[in-house]
């Protein structure tokens, strides 16, 4: 990184010409060589500056007189030299090919054990998904998806398979432990006796639990009207599905025969249920309408304060009565109390007065 930091850079003086001629080029200058060592360990990296001690002499070397021959600096110093390292695809004391070969170690699918490094055995450490000593095969719960003379791409099986032709929960040519095959799919194995009869049994991560089965389903080997093992009542097979009969519209004649009755479909059987416009009241669809209301006598609907004007009125009436009685008779007094009267009663049945003829009129 410092040789490609400084490869435009050059002395900072002012006149390159002069300065190439006396001190000669900055590319091998040793100038050069000093700014480069300077950026190559971090402040705080000790083991790197404790390296580059060590390998000092090395790197003037390799900069003063074996840059020209050596131009990879990588190989010169650290594999052939200080022998720490080796070239990529190989491992070990001696640099051996790793397994697949130096160009493509594992088939590009995984890393070589020790690669580029004196250490290691050289063997297949495979990706996810990948295995074979080369790791050029799909591993177990893997499928092959492309492949061509150089590359291989797995995919996934279906959860419960180990081995597989696809991803489908139907192409299993083996099951994971747990599972039974059967007809390419994987169901549960020891564990299903603990199910109850309408149930399927489904692995988890070290257990497992008991589903229902679809209601158009007698047993089932799993979720779905497509994985009933025998259709339940109100159900008829197509194919692979149990599906609802519609007992409405198959039946030759009606299944509803109360009047005024429809039938409705539900899912697995029928209910019959009024015709609209219509409701049921005891046992039977009668049109729906609110039954005749009788009318209202006179004070039935009196409110609270009417009840006080009334109260009022009498209490008046009393009084007036009173004071025509001390009065024995007297004219003027009868004359207040007729009055009085008049009054308050026409008071409280101005807002009456159609209700009060229509009652007269009925003889109520």
């Amino acid at each position: 990184q410092g040789l490609e930091r400084t490869e435009r850079e050059g002395f900072g003086g002012g006149n390159t010409a002069w300065e190439e001629e006396k001190l000669a080029k900055y590319r091998h200058s040793e100038t050069r060589l000093l700014e480069v060592l300077e950026g190559v360990c971090a402040p705080s990296d000790f083991a790197c500056h404790q390296l580059l001690e060590r390998s000092e002499e090395h790197v003037e070397q390799w900069w003063f007189h074996e840059q020209q021959q050596h131009p990879d600096f990588f190989q010169w110093l650290c594999v052939d030299r200080l022998a720490l390292c080796c070239p990529p695809g190989t491992y070990g004391p001696d640099c051996r090919p790793c397994a697949g070969g130096p160009r493509q170690p594992c088939s590009g699918n995984g890393r070589c054990d020790g690669d580029g490094t004196r250490l290691g055995t050289g063997l297949c450490v495979c990706s996810p998904g990948y295995g074979g000593p080369f790791c050029a095969e799909c591993g177990d719960g893997f499928y092959e998806a492309a492949r061509n003379k150089s590359h291989l791409v797995c995919a996934e099986c279906y959860r419960a398979c180990g081995r597989c032709t696809g991803p489908e929960d139907s192409s299993c040519l083996r099951c994971k432990r747990g599972w039974v095959l059967h007809e390419h799919r994987c169901i549960c194995g020891t564990e299903m006796a603990h199910c109850r009869a309408n149930q399927f049994c489904v692995n988890t991560e070290g257990s497992y639990e008991c589903r229902d089965c679809s209601t158009a389903c007698i047993g089932c080997m799993g979720a779905g009207p497509a994985r009933c093992k025998k259709c339940n009542k109100g159900y008829w097979r197509d194919g692979a599905k149990c599906l609802d009969v519609d007992e409405c519209a198959s039946a030759e004649e009606p299944v509803c025969t109360g009047a005024q009755e429809v039938c409705e479909n539900t899912e697995g059987s029928y209910r019959c249920v009024c015709a609209r416009g219509h409701v049921r009241r005891d046992g039977n669809c009668v049109e729906d309408k609110p039954p005749d209301a009788p009318e209202k006598g006179f004070f039935d609907d009196v409110t609270d304060d009417e009840v006080v004007v009334l109260q009022q009125m009498f209490f008046g009436v009393m009084i007036c009565a009173l004071a025509t009685l001390a009065a024995k008779g007297d004219m003027v007094f009868t004359a207040i109390f007729i009055g009085a009267v008049a009054a308050m009663a026409g008071y409280w049945l101005s807002d009456r007065s159609d209700r009060v003829l229509d009652g007269f009129m009925k003889g109520r």
